[in-house]
């Protein structure tokens, strides 16, 4: 409740409020189930939005979405009302601007990032990658981002690892190594993902922040309510989801110190998941970011059970604190209630540590910082009741105010842009194409050279045909020449036989002749 300019949560013997200049300073709700931190929550943000501060809630449990209609007034809360000193008339049950976000998109409006602006060091832990995982994972990322290629959603990421690590021999030297292993691991771990709903959490449009730092026409802050109560059944994906935010907030948000109200208020349910299982580097990050986050304007408010359910540095820098009842039922629980009232600046009125375990629901120990920054001394106190329904609306409900906001219709058709997955399949099928090219040429050049060899293969054996034809046509000439000259040779022979036979027997004729005639005359 708005009161003088500040905002009154609650009232024991002094009014508890907080100061709207000391509003970023961060804040703790805390207590056990049932004991009245989802009340306290809601009038807070009730309270933040009649200061014209946009809040951002995480509804767990889906008992939020009231906010957007007129509590009704009845003897219970009139009751809490006089317990407090205010008068039930003055205590208008009213109506604030919501706006509904789910990342299912069924709750409301869907809220989209990029993988690109998600970063590599979150989605390891997402995924829950190892170490070495991880470093592929980083090699992806750098060598999408050195070469201009958009990593938009989960294909994109899946093209790009895909693409490293065929690639792998190239990269290994301007980039480290990339193990086929490791890749396979991160492609399993996506599609697990796919499965979980980040197909739906990671795309275009992407959410705008400015969207969230809204007040409507009466200058009252938009109470923009993220479903989660679906969200919260993969603790991974909420966690990160959140670390994300607080990590855009960090890193768009300009330095503007301290202001005499906060830009926006964000309220981190289940806060305990934010740490759980971080590695070292991880949680370091976000307790700088918790440290350094109030400086641009911004207040986390975390709600937890146990105040030993948040890391202690960033404990140290949530001055703002609402303590509801803790039980004590075991050792540990004992324990946990000494820390927590350790963390109060005692007051003499009564032991802080009893009161824990003696408070009812609705009451709570409360410590704001005063004027100067100091921590108040602790206040058992009644927490005021919301002006606003409590509980959850139906779903027609629901829908007419997500169609009835200015917001509807620019977040709720996916957009799918040239982004990595595109470019790298583009690269792909042109490759392909130039290996089918290169490979048609290559078959083309051999089948040429083949022909090629079958031609010197069939013109080599013609010629050798046609030598050994001429080889044999000489030949035969030749044959033919030596039968001709050996029959010439025959009939000057036989001709030469038959003159010396003539000869021989006109020879032995004469000299037989001579013998009886003249022989005797011869001789």
């Amino acid at each position: 409740m708005r009161i003088d300019n500040r905002i009154l949560v609650g009232k024991g013997e002094t009014e508890a409020c907080i100061l709207p200049e000391m509003a970023n300073r961060h804040g703790l709700i805390a207590g056990a189930t049932g004991t009245g931190k989802t009340i306290t929550l809601k009038v807070m943000a009730e309270s933040f939005s009649d200061l014209g501060v946009p809040v951002f809630l995480a509804d767990v449990k889906g008992d939020l979405s009231g906010c957007c209609k007129p509590g009704e007034m009845n003897e219970k809360i009139a009751s809490r009302l006089q317990n407090v000193g205010v008068d039930p008339e003055s205590f208008p049950m009213r109506r604030y601007p919501v706006r509904f976000w789910d990342v299912y998109g069924e709750g409301g409006h869907p809220v989209r990032t990029t993988v690109s602006e998600m970063g590599a060091e979150l989605l390891s832990r997402l995924l829950n990658l190892s170490d070495v995982q991880a470093g592929v994972l980083s090699i992806a990322f750098r060598v999408a981002d050195d070469n201009g290629w958009l990593l938009i959603d989960l294909k994109d990421l899946r093209a790009m690892i895909a693409y490293v690590t065929e690639h792998a021999g190239e990269l290994l030297h301007e980039y480290g190594n990339i193990s086929k292993q490791s890749a396979g691991a991160i492609q399993r771990a996506l599609l697990q993902l796919e499965d979980a709903g980040g197909n739906l959490f990671f795309g275009e449009p992407a959410i705008e922040l400015s969207d969230w730092m809204q007040t409507d026409e009466d200058g009252r802050g938009f109470i923009n309510v993220f479903h989660c109560a679906k969200l919260y059944q993969s603790p991974l994906l909420y966690s990160t989801f959140m670390l994300w935010l607080l990590a855009e907030l960090f890193e768009e948000l300009p330095e503007v110190g301290d202001l005499e109200k906060p830009k926006l208020v964000f309220f981190f349910d289940e806060a305990h998941l934010l740490f759980n299982d971080a590695k070292k580097a991880l949680r370091d990050k976000v307790e700088q970011v918790v440290k350094l986050i109030r400086s641009k304007g911004v207040g986390v408010y975390f709600i937890s059970q146990q105040p030993s359910d948040l890391p202690d540095p960033v404990l140290a820098q949530l001055s703002n604190r609402v303590q509801h009842a803790l039980r004590a039922y075991t050792p540990a629980e004992q324990k946990a209630i000494r820390t927590a009232a350790a963390t109060f600046r005692p007051n003499p009125a009564f032991k802080t540590e009893d009161a824990l375990t003696e408070l009812g629901t609705g009451e709570a120990l409360v410590s704001f910082l005063d004027a100067k920054g100091r921590p108040s001394i602790v206040e058992r106190c009644t927490i005021l009741p919301p002006q606003s329904m409590m509980g959850m609306i139906d779903g027609e409900r629901r829908k007419a105010e997500i169609m009835a906001d200015g917001l509807y219709g620019k977040y709720d058709d996916p957009v799918d842009n040239e982004s990595a997955y595109e470019i790298l399949t583009g690269k792909a099928q042109q490759e392909a194409q130039e290996k089918a090219e290169a490979a048609e040429r290559e078959a083309e050049q051999k089948e040429r050279e083949k022909q090629e060899k079958e031609e010197a293969k069939a013109k080599e054996k013609q010629e050798k045909e046609d030598a050994k034809a001429k080889a044999k046509a000489e030949k035969d000439a030749l044959r033919e020449k030596a039968k001709r000259k050996s029959k010439t040779t025959s009939m000057v022979g036989k001709a030469a036989s038959s003159t010396v036979n003539t000869i021989g027997r006109e020879v032995g004729k004469s000299l037989y002749r001579g013998l009886l005639g003249t022989l005797k005359k011869l001789f």
